[in-house]
C-alpha cells in the first residue's frame, strides 16, 4: 500500500474488520480509504493506494453503492466518477443500520411471521412455534424502538447514548419508588 502509516494502519484494520460484518476484505478497505481521505477519489487512485485489481475496486465500489454508503461526486472537466463518504458519521450510522436492518432483520421477521401462521402439526412444532414467537415478539420490540430512535435528531441522539449506565440507575430508582408506594398503600388489616 502507498498510504501514510496511521492510515494504513486504519484500512488495513477495517479489512479485517469487514471480514467479520460479513464484507469482504477489500470492500472494508476501500470503505476505510474513502473515509479518511481529504477529497474524493476515483477509482484510479484507489486502485494505486491500495495495490488492488481495477476490477475489485469496481466490484467493491457497486457493492459499497449498494449499501448507500458511498457518495458519487463529479469534478468540472473530468469524466471519471470520484467517491466519498457522508461527512456525517451519524449519517453513516444511520445508514448502516438502516441498511443491515432491511438484509437480515425485515426477512427474519417476515419468515417468523409466516411460520407463526401456519398451524403446527405436533408437539414438537407447537414447542418450535412458541419459541419462534417468543424470538419475534423481542425482534419486533427491537425494531419498533429502532423505528423510534432512528428519528432522533443527531444531538438527541447522541444525548441518549451517553446516558449510558446513568438509564439503568434511573430505572433501579423507580422501581424503589415503585415498591415504597406498594408499601405505604398495603391494605390495612382489621
Amino acid at each position: 500500500m502507498n498510504l501514510p502509516p496511521l492510515v494504513q494502519a486504519f484500512v488495513l484494520h477495517f479489512g479485517e474488520m469487514g471480514s467479520r460484518w460479513g464484507i469482504n476484505r477489500t470492500v472494508g478497505q476501500i470503505y476505510a480509504l474513502l473515509y479518511v481521505s481529504p477529497e474524493p477519489l476515483c477509482a484510479e487512485e484507489i486502485t494505486d493506494a491500495l495495490d488492488i485489481s481495477r476490477s475489485n475496486v469496481s466490484m467493491s465500489l457497486k457493492e459499497l453503492q449498494a449499501w448507500n454508503l458511498v457518495l458519487l461526486r463529479h469534478r468540472p472537466g473530468d469524466r471519471r466518477d470520484f467517491y466519498t463518504t457522508p461527512d456525517d458519521v451519524w449519517q453513516i450510522l444511520r445508514t448502516l443500520a438502516e441498511e443491515r436492518k432491511k438484509r437480515e432483520v425485515d426477512p427474519t421477521l417476515s419468515v417468523l411471521r409466516e411460520i407463526l401462521m401456519q398451524k403446527p402439526a405436533s408437539e414438537a412444532e407447537r414447542h418450535a412455534q412458541q419459541r419462534m414467537g417468543e424470538m419475534h415478539v423481542l425482534i419486533d420490540q427491537l425494531t419498533t424502538w429502532y423505528d423510534d430512535v432512528k428519528q432522533l435528531e443527531t444531538k438527541r441522539l447522541a444525548m441518549l447514548l451517553s446516558l449510558g449506565a446513568k438509564v439503568t440507575k434511573l430505572l433501579d430508582t423507580k422501581d424503589k419508588i415503585v415498591s415504597l408506594g406498594r408499601v405505604r398503600r398495603a391494605p390495612e388489616k382489621e
